[in-house]
């Protein structure tokens, strides 16, 4: 089972999605585009075209905010969107603290 065989996400992509991610790999090289701590980049052949800014944040599809990713730069930056957005959705269950009814005055 592959990602997009459970995701909606392909419904809501351009009709010219695929003249897109062939300008972005060509634009970019075929080589990922992520930064290593050094200010390297990555030596891993880019793969997934990603959305800088997603459109759940209000991301375009224009070539600015695409970038190629390898495979683990990709998932990486995904699962921490994703992780953000959850969080931002997530309902706070910690409860005030209450004092004992013996120590009140």
């Amino acid at each position: 089972m592959t990602p997009w065989s459970t995701s909606r996400r392909r419904a809501t992509l351009p009709r010219n999605w695929a003249t897109l991610r062939r300008r972005v790999i060509r634009r970019d090289g075929s080589q990922c585009t992520a930064r290593h701590s050094d200010g390297t980049r990555c030596p891993e052949p880019g793969t997934d075209v990603d959305h800088i800014v997603p459109h759940s944040l209000g991301g375009s599809d224009d070539m600015s905010n695409l970038a190629l990713l390898c495979p683990w730069h990709h998932r990486a930056k995904s699962g921490s969107e994703g992780g953000r957005a959850a969080a931002l959705t997530r309902v706070s269950t910690h409860r005030p603290r209450q004092s004992h009814p013996a120590l009140d005055d």
